[in-house]
């Protein structure tokens, strides 16, 4: 029996919508669903969520739940990553908290950022740990990463273990359509052309019949900027910079130096900046989770539509030997992405079929797209060096390099931030040695 794994099962609306997916996928009939997580209950709930749709919809598949991680991914052909370690409480909390008292807010904190880097460092040991019992158990698998912070996740698993490894994120496929939406334009029939980074990959090409419709996009984008929306910070980055980008304005608010800034308050409101949206986010869920429960664990009548993620449509591809062509995170081997370093993690267009993930070549980007990569590819690398070679300075360089933190921060106090954040984590993350900076 052919097998798909999927770690962090727990998480039981993000396990409906790629094994829900999954089980509409004809070529994938007499499979088994095989669910892991280290939450006993939330595991419970999403293999009862599941044999849920499989009876309402009569599917010939196996749903199945281990607590043993190694017995979960043993044979497994397909292992689908979404954990996250540490969870809301206390980690994230953690990470907002602590800089908060050094005067660094965050919106999301989940990709670069000092939220992003610690996050990465909690990850990073366990992903590697992943890796370990797949190199035993199920080498050949082709391990689909769905966790944040994408590229540092990806890149240490294609740099340092022999597992096949690919990201895959939500923002590419919704990109130009939600665009569209906001300026009243008509997406039909586009052609566009999307790479960089994951949450900084850049619109490069959009047009129908031939036609650039980015003229069209820049003028109506800036008369909209005339009143407050949701997505003022894309929208100046594309009138500064000449493109859009594919993730939310919230996250970009803090992967650039420009909006979060104690010096310049009104940026906040000027370019309607949420800080603090993710904990709000986490705590809202929080609250609606028994209601959810309800309507997803103990629904006999639950029903699914295909959802837009990419997982499901790869893991047909292969097993049907139809292409498919998505936007993956890779690592730039071969300098797909020209000028980005090759051990970047870079998000381009791939295709896979039944012989593999083949990434697109994409050239070089124009300069200024590529020089604001390079500031969190920077912060990226060294935060994956940290977590591999165990030493704090490390930590402290993919602080100091991060755009938002050092246009905030002292180095002395970037120490100490990270110094505080370290020991606040405690043994949620490993044991770092090396100097610990002294201020003169």
């Amino acid at each position: 029996m052919t097998k798909i794994t999927f770690i962090g099962a727990g998480s039981t609306v993000f396990a409906k919508n790629i094994l829900g997916d999954c089980m509409f996928v004809p070529a994938l009939a007499g499979f088994e669903f095989a669910l892991y997580d280290i939450d006993e209950q939330r595991l419970k709930d999403s293999e009862n969520m599941l044999n849920n749709l499989k009876e309402n919809y009569k599917i010939n598949v196996t749903v199945k739940s281990y607590l043993n991680r190694k017995e979960a991914l043993k044979g497994a052909k397909y292992v689908i990553n979404a954990i996250q370690v540490g969870g809301y409480k206390p980690s994230t909390v953690i990470d907002f908290d602590i800089p908060k008292k050094y005067g660094l807010r965050q919106t999301i904190g989940d990709t670069v950022g000092i939220g992003g880097i610690f996050r990465s460092l909690r990850t990073i040991p366990v992903m590697l740990d992943f890796a370990k019992d797949m190199e035993e158990v199920c080498p050949d698998a082709l391990f689909l990463n769905y966790t944040n912070p994408m590229a540092t996740l990806t890149g240490a698993m294609l740099r340092y273990t022999d597992i096949q490894a690919v990201g895959l994120c939500h923002s590419v496929q919704v990109c130009t359509k939600d665009l569209f939406k906001a300026l009243e334009m008509d997406h039909e029939g586009i052609e566009e052309k999307i790479a960089g980074i994951n949450h900084m990959a850049w619109l490069l090409e959009v047009k129908r019949d031939g036609k650039d419709l980015y003229p069209e996009i820049k003028r109506r984008a800036r008369e909209k900027q005339k009143i407050k929306h949701n997505d003022m910070v894309r929208f100046e980055l594309m009138d500064k910079f000449g493109y859009y980008i594919t993730e939310s304005s919230e996250h970009n608010a803090e992967y650039h130096p420009y909006f979060i800034k104690n010096n310049y308050p009104g940026l906040i409101d000027q370019f309607n900046i949420p800080l603090d949206e993710y904990p709000r986010r986490c705590e809202e869920q929080i609250s609606q989770w028994e209601t959810m429960r309800e309507e997803l664990v103990h629904n006999r009548n639950l029903t699914h539509t295909r959802s837009h993620e990419y997982g499901s449509r790869i893991i047909e591809a292969m097993e049907t030997n139809t292409p498919f062509k998505f936007a993956g995170n890779v690592l730039n081997t071969g300098g797909l992405i020209s000028n980005l370093p090759q051990k970047a993690c870079v998000e381009v267009p791939c295709i896979v079929d039944r012989s593999g993930i083949i990434p697109g070549y994409i050239g070089e980007l124009p300069e200024q797209l590529a020089a604001l990569n390079r500031t969190n590819i920077n912060t990226q690398l060294l935060t994956i060096e940290a977590a591999v070679t165990k030493k704090r300075e490390h930590i402290y360089q993919a602080a100091m390099l991060d755009p938002h933190t050092s246009a905030e921060l002292s180095m002395d106090d970037i120490v100490l931030l990270c110094d505080d954040l370290i020991e606040a984590h405690g043994d949620w993350l490993p044991q770092f040695s090396g100097k610990v900076y002294q201020s003169i």
